[in-house]
């Protein structure tokens, strides 16, 4: 295993934490000693998630799949890969969402405000503490068709409600006749009654952008490993030569590990991360000492 992608929330973060635990930091640092390019593939932006591992220690150029596969950088920002949300397309999905949960666009910009919403009064639960975690980022623009002109870069867009909400949302989504222009990933917290569709161009997904890294690096297929813990990692699973759900996955999820060939690892409070990389440099150490060597792992 030569490639390694890890989702944040649900996988290399304990529950209820942003903070990285101490068996995880240090299975990245050893896998990144050993070779191995650690990724982090994640539904958040890029602002949101390189503070959280800005303490554990990671290379600079480490790459970070963000905004589930639009946008990939490394650490320091820099540029690897990227995909644009068509305006035109993100004006229509204002009209096929309106009235359905709270609806968020991402723009591509250094500085804030790069979160666009048309009415942050309709957060609630989980997402109020979102919107009051981001305040500092977001805009409110009514209607919000006018923050989306035709020379406005987009990341993404993202519909968020009460499962009920998002179950009409992917309803409309499916119906509408631009529906084969854009992908919609879902990611489902039912114990929160919280779910999100992350609204993306076309193609795009983290194994569209993980199958790309692996490209340019160099790295076959049957070398990456991928390891999630929802909705939005499914086609990453699939994609990757060894994929791992978490224990901590839904039910729903863990059924479908058998069919798939899916791995199912330890959860994320139980340093499930940790197991699974500290297992695979463990059999790169055996591979090594057969004699078959391991790549210096830059981007």
């Amino acid at each position: 295993m030569r490639l390694v992608a890890i989702d944040m929330d649900g996988t290399l973060l304990p529950d209820f934490s942003t903070v990285v635990s101490e068996r995880n930091r240090r299975a990245l640092l050893k896998a990144q000693k050993a070779g191995i390019v650690v990724a982090i593939a994640t539904g958040r932006r890029q602002a949101f998630t390189a503070p959280l591992i800005d303490d554990i220690g990671l290379r600079a150029d480490t790459p970070l799949i963000t905004s589930n596969g639009a946008v990939t950088r490394s650490i320091l920002g820099e540029r690897i890969d990227f995909n644009h949300l068509d305006p035109a397309i993100a004006r229509g999905l204002c009209g096929v969402l309106r009235g359905v949960g709270m609806l968020v666009f991402t723009l591509d910009k250094a500085v804030p405000p790069d979160l666009i919403v048309e009415d942050m009064a309709v957060a609630r639960g989980r997402l109020a503490k979102w919107v009051e975690s981001n305040r500092l980022s977001i805009k409110e623009v009514r209607p919000i068709e006018d923050a989306l002109g035709d020379d406005v870069d987009l990341i993404q867009g993202m519909a968020a409600g009460t499962i009920a909400e998002m179950e009409e949302a992917e309803r409309r989504l499916a119906e509408c006749d631009f529906a084969d222009r854009f992908e919609c990933i879902r990611t489902a917290y039912p114990g929160n009654d919280l779910s999100i569709l992350d609204l993306l161009p076309k193609g795009v997904s983290k194994s569209s952008a993980l199958e790309r890294l692996a490209k340019r690096l160099g790295v076959a297929q049957e070398e990456t490993m991928a390891i999630g813990d929802n909705w939005n990692d499914e086609t990453m699973l699939d994609w990757a030569g060894t994929g791992v759900l978490m224990g901590n996955a839904t039910a729903e999820l863990r059924t479908l590990a058998p069919e798939r060939g899916w791995r199912v690892g330890p959860t994320n409070c139980e340093d499930g991360v940790a197991v699974m990389l500290e297992e695979a440099i463990a059999m790169l150490g055996t591979a090594n000492m057969a004699g078959n060597p391991v790549g210096s792992g830059r981007v």
